[in-house]
C-alpha cells in the first residue's frame, strides 16, 4: 500500500506524492533525508521528517521510542480539547521509527534544490478555473 508524502515548503504551500513505505523504513521522526529518495525530481533537496500517521490513523510521536503502538499520558497536544487545568488523558500513539504500516508522512524542506517545487509537481496547486457563465434560454409558449 503506497504511503502519501506531504512536503511543506517555506512559502506556505504543500506538495504531495506517493512512495513505497519500505523506502523510508528504519528512519525516524527528526531525521533528514535526501529528496531523490522520495521523488526523482527532488535532486538537491533535503527533507526533514516532521511526523505522520499509520494506516489506522494513529500519529507518530517524536518522543516515543520504537515502531509499535504505545498508550501515553498526555496533558496537552493532539486530541486534548479539554481546556481545564491539570487534565491528563491516556492516548494511543505510534513510536517515532518509520515502518511499513505508514500511511502518511509529513516532511519539511530544509535545503532547496535547483528545480522549484512548482515545476517538479506541476499538476498541483494550480489556481481554480472560473466556471463558464450560465446562459438563460427563453422558452416559447
Amino acid at each position: 500500500m503506497p504511503c502519501k508524502v506531504i512536503i511543506g515548503s517555506k512559502d506556505g504551500k504543500a506538495w504531495r506524492c506517493e512512495i513505497d513505505p519500505e523506502v523510508v523504513s528504519g528512519k525516524q521522526v527528526g531525521d533528514t533525508l535526501e529528496g531523490v529518495a522520495i521523488h526523482a525530481g527532488l535532486a538537491g533537496y533535503s527533507l526533514l521528517v516532521t511526523g505522520g500517521s499509520d494506516s489506522s490513523g494513529f500519529p507518530l510521536k517524536s518522543d516515543v521510542e520504537g515502531i509499535g503502538l504505545k498508550r501515553v499520558l498526555l496533558s496537552k497536544g493532539w486530541g486534548m480539547q479539554d481546556s481545564h487545568q491539570g487534565i491528563r488523558r491516556r492516548k494511543t500513539v505510534r513510536g517515532k521509527q518509520l515502518s511499513a504500516t505508514l500511511a502518511q508522512l509529513n516532511m519539511q524542506v530544509t535545503k532547496t534544490g535547483a528545480t522549484p517545487l512548482a515545476t517538479v509537481f506541476a499538476d498541483q496547486n494550480k489556481p481554480a478555473e472560473a466556471p463558464a457563465p450560465k446562459v438563460a434560454v427563453a422558452s416559447v409558449a
